[in-house]
């Protein structure tokens, strides 16, 4: 049994949603199919999910939206339109958001909710229509009559353990069933969503609990590739990686995956296939526990931006009992969370997101940190990038770090810090935010180009460095 999830772009106009249905019908171990809601049709357009964001925001202000309504209508009817299907279809989507529009406002975080899943919610119902008018056995089922329960916590939802026990039963329905994603409900009965890249969670919640043999992910990207192709020309693809090297690339910026959407099918055990709706006939990349290895110690490089840095500086550091304990109980009293801590001796640095330190809790910080700790000298710096280097392959092979790092000074790109996690699988570097794009070209290059191609892109970068 496999169970197959489509994103937004997949599903954002009927043509699209024909391209599903015929890769869902070309394998019948396809059974369970869980959908987004329609995403862009083309890159000025406007997802579904914003327009209900901004139906529920002006129903929210003004308890009166017809124009916000009839665009989302409108959005569905073109779908329905376009899939021959009847008008019978439409009536029942307005039918249903008039509904969610009567709900408790009083309550913005519960309406939001409850308006935002209703486009994953009818998008389904329009996929099990459509396959049924293809005289295909296909069914909607719902998430609360499946048992998907999840905790009480709007737009942060955490799926609980008895949901599984429930989900399990799937198995033994006939036909192909369509599973709107990103949303569960709390043992109360309310809808609640997951966070972001929330219909990934339902998939990989959904292969966990049927025990599928794969979770298939449908994008549109042929692959994951080993570095952002914005900033790389033409990266690699790759075939295989684990999911411990996947969870890393996610976290420093890959945007295939949100990073906490695959723990569920990780902890199952179930691999992971990511492929293009546009494309199916790609091989996609798998994500396994463990994969051979293929003479690179570098599957993939991922960048991310907006962090600061709080180097801070006391002789004898190592010395003193409970330093560190001290310096981020400060941090937790500003209810901060860090990302890293690179350490010496008689030094230590604290990464941070940006936007989450502001001037005022920095003054704040900084001056505790000098009081409490009495330290010899702490330094703020922003406009940091952190630039991830990923692979198992490292952990076995030697001067990978040293490769790293010569193909930045290569590159005139100076190095801020320089990080390795206790795994080995990863090795980060902050560097300005300027170089954030030089950087990864370097060190792509030093790792995935050879010979003549190599040659030319490291002249190429001198040239623009003079």
């Amino acid at each position: 049994m496999k169970v197959a999830k489509f994103g937004g772009t997949s599903l954002a106009n009927a043509e699209q949603i024909r391209k599903v249905c015929d890769i869902v019908l070309a394998d019948p171990d396809r059974k369970i199919i869980v959908v987004s809601a329609p995403g862009k049709r083309d890159r000025n357009d406007t997802k579904v999910t914003d327009l209900l964001i901004a139906l529920a925001e002006r129903y929210l202000a003004e308890g009166e939206a017809e124009a916000e309504l009839a665009a989302v209508v409108e959005r569905y009817r073109e779908i329905a339109r376009g899939l021959e299907l009847s008008e019978e279809i439409v009536d029942v989507i307005e039918a249903d958001l008039r509904e969610r529009l009567k709900l408790d406002r009083s309550r913005p975080e519960m309406f939001m909710d409850a308006l935002k899943a209703s486009g994953e919610d009818n998008n389904a119902k329009v996929v099990a229509r459509y396959l049924q008018s293809k005289g295909v056995a296909a069914s909607y089922v719902n998430p609360k009559e499946a048992g998907l329960l999840v905790s009480d916590e709007h737009g942060n939802a955490q799926v609980l353990p008895e949901s599984y026990e429930y989900l399990r039963t799937l198995r033994e329905r006939e036909g192909i069933l369509i599973f709107p994603g990103f949303f569960g409900y709390s043992p109360a009965g309310e809808l609640v969503t997951f966070s972001r890249g929330g219909s990934d969670i339902t998939g990989s919640i959904l292969a966990a609990a049927v025990k599928a043999d794969l979770y298939e992910n449908f994008t549109d990207v042929d692959s994951v590739f080993s570095a952002n192709p914005n900033m790389v020309k033409n990266p690699q693809p790759i075939e295989k990686l684990t999911y411990r090297e996947m969870r890393e690339l996610s976290y420093a910026g890959f945007s295939v995956f949100h990073d906490e959407a695959l723990i569920p099918a990780f902890r199952a055990g179930i691999p992971v296939c990511i492929k293009n709706t546009n494309n199916p006939s790609a091989r996609g990349t798998m994500i396994v526990f463990e994969r051979e290895p293929n003479g690179n110690p570098v599957v993939g490089i991922a960048s991310a931006d907006g962090f600061v840095s709080i180097y801070v500086s006391k002789y004898l550091m190592n010395r003193e009992i409970g330093f560190g304990r001290r310096l981020l109980h400060i941090l937790e009293d500003e209810n901060l969370s860090y990302e890293h801590i690179p350490s010496g001796i008689d030094d230590i640095s604290v990464i941070l997101k940006e936007d989450r330190f502001d001037a005022e809790i920095e003054k704040r910080v900084v001056e505790r940190i000098r009081k409490e700790l009495a330290v010899d000298d702490v330094v703020v710096q922003r406009g940091l990038s952190m630039i991830m280097v990923v692979g198992e392959g490292m952990r076995h092979n030697v001067g990978t770090t040293a490769r790293a790092a010569g193909a930045l000074a290569r590159a005139h790109v100076n190095i801020e810090m320089i990080n390795q996690g206790s795994s080995e699988v990863s090795m980060m570097f902050g560097v300005q935010a300027v170089d954030e794009e030089k950087a990864v070209r370097a060190i792509y290059e030093e790792f995935f180009q050879s010979g003549p191609e190599k040659k030319h892109a490291l002249e190429k970068e001198t040239v623009t460095n003079r």
